[in-house]
């Protein structure tokens, strides 16, 4: 380990026993003296085991915490990992009991001071934003890494009152991540756990898809309905290849509580180790916030900008960028007095910023348009982000700007108010703001996509009157972004997302009847006006790969019968432990299918398989999920089978239809 101010011990099992007697299973690093010389706790909570799922990463960071003072406490959540109990569903109330009950346990220990922070990364930051808002007394400052204060608007599952494919994708993930047993290495009751967990699991997209207003089960656990409610100082982290990159400038602005910002190039991976780079001091700079809030330290961390953000730069499409040009602007406030709203109309000539005209241009794109959207939260290099738009700008009805003689500095959200009718009751509108270089390519500065049911409110939503003129603003997605001069701007509006956005139930027509783009226009910034510090970070895990992986990710067209799908295989490396010897691997296999002509062909098959093995001990779990349509209802197949030493001990099968009300 590098020569961190403490000397580090870890317990890799720490019980915290909960009122109703569940014991929780914690990691917990912290400076041997630890007993003589109380330290703050960071507390990290989430249901990802942290024996082996993301054990790689807990190296990385809660030993260097622990190095420079602190108790480091990494808990598998209810019924996951190590564990005991059962886990219902995301950020249940129980969750979040949980959570203050772990704080104020790890506020009363010896080693502990009594001051605890809380931190994590998408269910973590969740977790830690929610936590924070039933003020628990211990709990004095967090760090929320890709997080949401809407779980409508801005999570996985819907977005803009449109189902997401992701939707579906991470009922799948969730089913095969929560079947894995505990470590019989720490609970000689491992079967019997496992086999009580595999009994209760739920297969939650269906759920999720059900619940398609906002209503009470989505306004739980959602910060933004009360930003009153946290008390604590909120340092968040969001990236422009990830699509929880708003949530950084709603607290920023809406918080009473000191509060920072910090938005980068990154995919979803803490920001010390995330593509594209460039990456960041993270470690450092949580710290900082630790040493400023759990040690009193006064290091003037309340006093760096509000909001930093990494300015990209134009530059040729790339799914697999690992570097993004750019530079970082610090901004004062938020939202930014440095940024100026300029009106660009949609004109009938396919300008952008021409004359305002009459128009009626029809929106009426193929199903299969959508394809290089890139994942919700891609996750590294295997072209999950956003490629070449141009593919999906020729299926759209676009609007261009002359090129750009000066360039153009974007940093905000733009928003887009379109004048629209539809032939059908159920539509949906998207808009990819782009950057289209001389040579033609597209680069996606921003989307934004409204499920028109909810044109006038998401907790009420309402069928359109078909060929009834109605007016709605589209907000567009966080940006910031340097346009080069010779480049032109596009907006590419399309009523298909394939397979970002669950189709419509029927084929539909648009009609655009007037169109104007808000663009935040950012002035007075050149170069870098903040430096953050090199990564630093812990010793890599000890570990062997018995069998490298290998990932693939193509789009395939069926000559015959004229479908269209996207296909992504991801055979994850065989790996040992070398501290415990746990053995493990995971695949993965999706195709997301459908007819051009026909939005009730859209078909997603997803299958995932767990194994983990140490000397004569083997189990594994398969999942298979679909998820299909018709013009009335979503239907959802899933089966989960597990097995042990290569007999099946359990197999489960879910079937579901759910009506679309409004998707």
């Amino acid at each position: 380990m590098p020569m961190f101010p403490y000397e580090v011990s870890e317990d890799p099992d720490m019980g915290i026993v909960l009122s109703d007697g569940c014991r929780l299973s914690a990691r917990v690093w912290m400076p041997k003296d630890a007993a003589r010389s109380p330290v703050p706790a960071i507390l990290e909570y989430i249901p990802y085991r942290k024996r082996d799922g993301t054990l790689p990463r807990d190296e990385l960071m809660h030993p260097y915490f622990a190095g420079h003072g602190y108790a480091a406490v990494r808990v598998d959540m209810r019924g996951n990992g190590d564990s005991e109990g059962l886990m219902t569903d995301e950020y249940t109330q129980q969750e979040m009991d949980d959570a203050c009950e772990v704080i104020a346990w790890l506020a009363a220990q010896p080693w502990c001071s009594g001051a605890v922070g809380m931190m994590g990364k998408s269910w973590g930051g969740f977790n830690c934003l929610q936590t924070a808002a039933l003020r628990p007394p211990a709990l004095k400052a967090i760090v929320t890494v890709y997080s949401t204060t809407d779980r409508f608007a801005d999570d996985i599952h819907f977005k803009g009152g449109c189902l997401l494919g992701e939707n579906f994708g991470w009922g799948a993930v969730m089913l095969s991540y929560s079947s894995r047993p505990p470590d019989p290495a720490l609970r000689s009751d491992w079967r019997e756990d496992w086999i009580r967990r595999l009994e209760a699991e739920a297969f939650l997209a269906p759920k999720w898809a059900a619940e398609q207003a906002r209503g009470a089960y989505w306004k739980h656990g959602s910060v933004g309905e009360d930003y009153r409610a946290i008390h604590v100082p909120v340092l968040s982290f969001g990236g422009w290849a990830d699509n929880y990159m708003n949530t950084v400038a709603h607290l920023v602005e809406n918080l009473k509580v000191p509060v920072r910002g910090i938005v980068g190039p990154w995919v979803h991976q803490y920001p010390h180790t995330a593509v594209p780079g460039p990456q960041i001091g993270f470690l450092q700079e949580a710290l900082r916030w630790w040493d400023r809030w759990l040690k009193q330290a006064p290091n003037g961390a309340e006093k760096d900008p509000a909001y930093r953000a990494y300015m990209l730069h134009s530059e040729p499409p790339d799914a697999s960028a690992r570097v993004r040009k750019g530079h970082w602007v610090a901004e004062a406030a938020w939202p930014s007095d440095r940024a100026r709203q300029e009106a660009w109309m949609l004109s009938a000539d396919g300008l952008l910023g021409g004359r305002e005209l009459e128009m009626e241009k029809v929106i009426a794109t193929p199903q299969h348009l959508g394809m290089r959207a890139g994942e919700f939260f891609p996750m590294g290099l295997n072209a999950e982000m956003p490629g070449d738009q141009a593919h999906e700008d020729a299926r759209s009805l676009c609007f261009d700007s002359a090129p750009l003689d000066t360039g153009m500095d974007l940093l905000g959200a733009p928003v887009l108010r379109l004048q629209l009718s539809s032939d059908k009751p159920r539509a949906m509108i998207v808009a990819r703001l782009c950057d289209v270089g001389p040579d033609g390519s597209s680069v996606r500065i921003c989307h934004g996509m409204l499920n028109l049911c909810h044109r006038k409110s998401r907790e009420h939503p309402a069928h359109l009157v078909p060929g009834e003129t109605f007016t709605v603003d589209l907000t567009l997605d966080q940006c910031a972004y340097r346009l080069a001069p010779g480049h032109r701007l596009r907006i590419a509006l399309s009523n298909s997302y394939w397979p970002f956005v669950w189709p419509s139930p029927e084929p539909v027509r648009l009609m655009l009847k007037a169109g104007e783009l808000n663009l935040p226009v950012h002035e007075g910034s050149t170069t870098n006006e903040w430096t953050f510090p090199p990564p630093e970070m812990a010793p890599a895990w000890r570990h062997k790969v018995h069998k490298p992986g290998r990932v693939a990710r193509r789009i395939e067209g069926d000559l015959i019968t004229g479908r269209v799908s996207l296909v992504i295989e991801d055979e994850g490396p065989e790996t040992e432990n070398l501290d415990h010897g746990l053995v493990t691997r995971e695949t993965m296999q999706e195709r997301w299918s459908v007819h051009p002509s026909d939005p009730a062909s859209a078909v997603s098959e997803i299958r995932w398989t767990q194994a983990l093995s140490r000397g004569g001990w083997n189990v594994g779990t398969s999942v298979e999920a679909k998820m299909s349509c018709d013009a009335q209802h979503l239907h959802f197949e899933a089966e989960l089978v597990a097995t042990e030493d290569g007999r099946e001990v359990l197999r489960r099968r879910w079937h579901d239809s759910l009506e679309r009300r409004f998707v």
